[in-house]
């Protein structure tokens, strides 16, 4: 007798560590949350005569991934985090009443990194035939069990998680570089005797929603720009950039600033379908009569700023932003004959938009400060840079920030 019973515990261990390393090498070999589910569920109801097991995994929600055998239906309404997150070990349901878990007898917690993942509820189909129930019988190994099946079914998760954001950031990294090859930069912009253009562009995350431009309309007249488009993300650089290759399209020196607006609110519109918006300053300076067009449509007002005068002006002439609505009832264009020398300083919200611990505090007291003198426009731009602390450590930054500085001579 004492025989027997030695064979069989002998048996039994084999059995176990059989189909642990059966279990592992399953997991080795990259089998799917599916497959080792499978494999799990043949171990507890064919080998160990399991008769009902359901687990539940945290997935961003709770979800049920395995429901085997003859189960009951109100599982389905198990309140995960009343009933169950205060268990830690195995508890077993007849002493520890859990509502709509008639049925089954043990809960067995599974915890990584002191955070419950699942919970594994089992029980038998046939409670009265002889002997210890299966479920009490191998108990502990099918904790054992338990816990590597979750914890690699956890790891493919993340892993899918990781491989994901490595996609995305790989995107994202592509985006910002298409973006940027539509924005001009520094070196293409004019710097001689009549005219010269500085920029500074500052992205809060790898694809933002402003957008700046410099056009050479004819050979005595050049237009300007900037704009930011309401959102962030991804949907709001796709419109920025839609919106970039109507403006350099219909910008042109034949074409009036409030027929431009008129054209691109249409083009907004059709896009965005009336949940986007985007805000734009645009002008077009003429050097043989010195005179300023412009329109702003939403945007920051633009700082002018007279050197010989030392006056300072907010182009706020416009109306509202491109595509807030179907047809903008009314547009108003500035006008400015530039008698001397000028300085005009376009920008984006961000620039003056900060966080504080009271919330957003906004304001242009510093940008004035900063403008009011006879210093070049890239070193006003330098210094408002220098004083608002523009850097990828400042946590007060909460948006993009760009600049655009235009100095007529």
């Amino acid at each position: 007798m004492a025989k027997s019973s030695s064979i069989n515990r002998l048996q039994l261990t084999t059995f176990k560590l059989q189909s642990l390393l059966r279990i592992t090498e399953a997991i080795n070999e990259n089998l799917t949350q599916e497959q080792l589910l499978r494999q799990y569920e043949e171990l507890l109801t064919k080998d160990l005569k399991i008769g009902k097991v359901l687990i539940f995994k945290f997935e961003e929600t709770w979800k049920c991934i395995l429901r085997s055998g003859e189960v009951e239906g109100n599982y389905l309404n198990l309140d995960i985090e009343r009933d169950l997150l205060c268990l830690t070990e195995i508890t077993f349901i007849t002493s520890s009443p859990i509502k709509n878990l008639e049925g089954y007898d043990i809960v067995i917690p599974v915890i990584n990194k002191n955070q419950h993942i699942a919970f594994v509820i089992i029980g038998d189909i046939d409670e009265e035939s002889p002997g210890i129930s299966p479920t009490i019988k191998h108990l502990t190994f099918i904790q054992t069990l338990s816990n590597i099946i979750i914890v690699a079914i956890e790891n493919i998760r993340l892993f899918k998680e990781l491989l994901q954001q490595e996609a995305i950031k790989k995107e994202l990294e592509l985006a910002s570089k298409m973006q940027s090859m539509l924005i001009p930069s520094q070196d293409i912009l004019p710097s001689d005797e009549r005219v010269h253009i500085k920029v500074f562009y500052h992205p809060h995350l790898e694809v933002g929603g402003d957008y700046y431009d410099y056009i050479e309309l004819s050979k005595n007249e050049i237009g300007f720009c900037i704009s930011d488009v309401s959102g962030k993300g991804m949907s709001a650089a796709l419109l920025m950039s839609n919106f970039q290759a109507n403006l350099r399209a219909l910008f042109t020196h034949e074409i009036s600033l409030p027929a431009l607006i008129e054209s691109l609110n249409q083009r907004v519109m059709h896009a965005a379908h009336g949940e986007k918006f985007i805000t734009l300053f645009i002008a077009k300076f003429n050097f043989k009569t010195r005179e300023l067009e412009y329109i702003n449509a939403g945007h920051n007002h633009p700082l002018m700023y007279h050197k010989n005068k030392k006056e300072l002006k907010f182009l706020s002439k416009g109306c509202v932003g491109i595509g807030m609505l179907d047809e903008i009832p009314m547009i108003r264009k500035g006008s400015v004959t530039l008698e001397e020398p000028t300085k005009i300083l376009c920008y984006t919200d961000g620039l003056t938009d900060f966080l504080d611990g009271k919330g957003v505090t906004s304001g242009t007291e510093e940008i004035e400060h900063c403008i009011k003198n006879n210093a070049s426009i890239e070193e006003n731009i330098k210094d408002i840079i220098e004083k608002q602390g523009i850097h990828e450590e400042n946590k007060a930054i909460f948006d993009d920030i760009s600049i655009l500085g235009v100095e007529i001579f």
